[in-house]
């Protein structure tokens, strides 16, 4: 069911990010208030974020607090993340954990400290991106972190209907974020040029006000 963005309060996590800011400055364009849970204030464009909490997605407690500070509101739009290159094979346990701790943890979490807050026919929007369900040799690690939180999200959906409260996984296929140079561990290989962050962000914004219950990679084309 299509949604009204104008005057809804939506909190963007990871809003400091590429593609965070790009879709807390699109739904602001959209009328939209913003709240912002990150780690680093001084990062924030203050023209598209009303108001912010401080917050490591690893820590939930904090998660947890961060939520109810900016509480009620209407959606959740999950923007953070990291990626790691290597084979299995040459994998440490610091580098999975933070893998799963970062990407498939931390929303199942935001979820569940969430919930409570979002307004009955709301929504909550994770990027899993389109590893989760094409999974890539040398990033096994990075995709299956990925799958998790997009078999979280799948199962979630069902569970908050009744609330007519949308979890929405969105797969876009690479995008120019960065992410790539930023890996936690091992080297990026040479990607095809992806999609601009502005592109990815405004699909998303428009699933949102449309009411799409699933963003998979073809929405993207």
């Amino acid at each position: 069911m299509p949604r009204e963005l104008s005057g809804a309060h939506v909190v963007v996590v990871g809003a400091t990010g590429v593609l965070g800011a790009s879709i807390a400055q699109q739904l602001t364009a959209a009328g939209a208030r913003v709240s912002a849970i990150v780690r680093d204030h001084t990062r924030l464009d203050g023209a598209s974020v009303a108001q912010y909490a401080l917050a490591d997605v690893t820590d939930h407690g904090a998660m947890q607090t961060a939520f109810a500070s900016v509480a009620p509101f209407d959606g959740v739009v999950n923007a953070t993340g990291v990626v790691a290159f290597g084979n299995v094979a040459e994998l440490d346990d610091a580098t999975l954990a933070r893998l799963f701790a970062v990407n498939a943890i931390a929303p199942i979490v935001m979820l569940r400290e969430s919930a409570a807050h979002i307004a009955d026919g709301g929504f909550f929007v994770n990027l899993s991106g389109v590893v989760a369900t094409q999974p890539v040799a040398g990033m096994a690690a990075y995709s299956a972190s990925k799958a998790a939180a997009w078999a979280a999200m799948s199962a979630a959906a069902r569970e908050l209907r009744r609330r007519r409260i949308d979890v929405i996984d969105a797969r876009p296929p690479h995008t120019e974020t960065g992410l790539a140079t930023r890996p936690i561990a091992g080297q990026a290989p040479k990607f095809p040029q992806g999609l601009a962050p502005e592109v990815v962000a405004a699909r998303i914004v428009a699933a949102i006000a449309a009411g799409e219950r699933d963003l998979p990679v073809e929405a993207f084309s």
